[in-house]
């Protein structure tokens, strides 16, 4: 936790001073900018702390456990009622935080993939208030949900590259979406069937980006090297990626009850799994042969 503390608050300090830039002038009116008694650091500290515990409610998390253990960490803690209130503040400073300081650099293996984000189930789809206008129905390979769609890419460490959130109706070979996603990633990109496109693979051919994806049965064999088809087949690492985000750092769950609270909530547990101290990986070495291909040793 004070590891956690000590990130965020450097990341603050940086991010409070380059905002203080960017201010508008008021004239004689000056700039409201009272201080709240619980800093911005010390509400994202707990907010990634609580998708790195066992709980799975909040407000329990909170009331249990930081206001009872971490007192002389937090003396200023506010209620709970009033920590809703105030976390709205976080949204963009979050963002730019996973942005900066939560992301894996790309090695040349990247694999791409989605997964939903379930708001309520399907059967109350009609009933869901929350999220009218911005949720939507979508059909996956588990069935119909109600919710949003993730799109990660990340690359033989684990680590998360770039996250893209859209509707559940968002096609994942979208060259928005892609585009979006592939700035900062090179070398090759391996999908599963879902990504099955050449259109999408010239586009992202042309950006320094080969897409290497399972093909269908009736269609022909790929002409891959012995090296694209063993890392093809260990594109099923991305999703203990996503299965890790769910059922550890818990980004997914039904009780929102405002479209802040689903993306801090989002953001803070993408945060928190940058923190795992452990990740899913391949331990890929370099073995110069005369074949010059890459060993995977696990």
């Amino acid at each position: 936790m004070i590891e956690i503390f000590v990130n965020v608050d450097d990341f603050f300090t940086d991010f409070s001073h380059e905002i203080k830039k960017l201010q508008l002038d008021c004239g004689t009116q000056g700039i409201r900018n009272r201080k709240t008694n619980l800093s911005e650091s010390e509400m994202m500290t707990i907010l990634i702390c609580f998708h790195l515990s066992s709980y799975t409610n909040f407000k329990a998390f909170y009331n249990q456990h930081v206001s009872v253990y971490w007192k002389d960490y937090f003396p200023a803690l506010v209620s709970y009622e009033r920590f809703n209130t105030l976390q709205k503040r976080l949204v963009i400073p979050f963002m730019v935080f996973l942005k900066r300081c939560c992301l894996g650099n790309c090695s040349g293996i990247s694999f791409i993939d989605s997964t939903t984000l379930k708001v309520c189930h399907i059967k109350r789809e009609h009933q869901h208030k929350v999220f009218a206008g911005f949720a939507a129905k979508s059909k996956s390979t588990m069935g119909w949900f109600f919710g949003f769609k993730l799109h990660l890419i990340i690359n033989d460490k684990g680590e998360i590259l770039s996250v893209f959130l859209s509707k559940a109706t968002t096609d994942d070979r979208s060259i928005n979406v892609l585009e979006q996603l592939t700035k900062s990633v090179f070398g090759k990109l391996f999908g599963d069937r879902g990504y099955i496109s050449k259109v999408l693979a010239d586009y992202l051919w042309n950006d320094g980006v080969h897409l290497v994806y399972k093909r269908r049965k009736n269609m022909k064999d790929q002409n891959l090297s012995d090296t694209d088809k063993i890392l093809l087949r260990k594109r099923s690492l991305i999703e203990s990626v996503n299965d890790e985000l769910k059922n550890i750092c818990s980004i997914e769950h039904t009780r929102h009850r405002s479209l802040h609270g689903f993306l801090i909530n989002l953001i803070a547990g993408l945060c928190a799994y940058h923190h795992l101290p452990k990740k899913p990986s391949l331990k890929i070495e370099p073995i110069f042969e005369e074949n010059n291909l890459l060993q995977l040793v696990a």
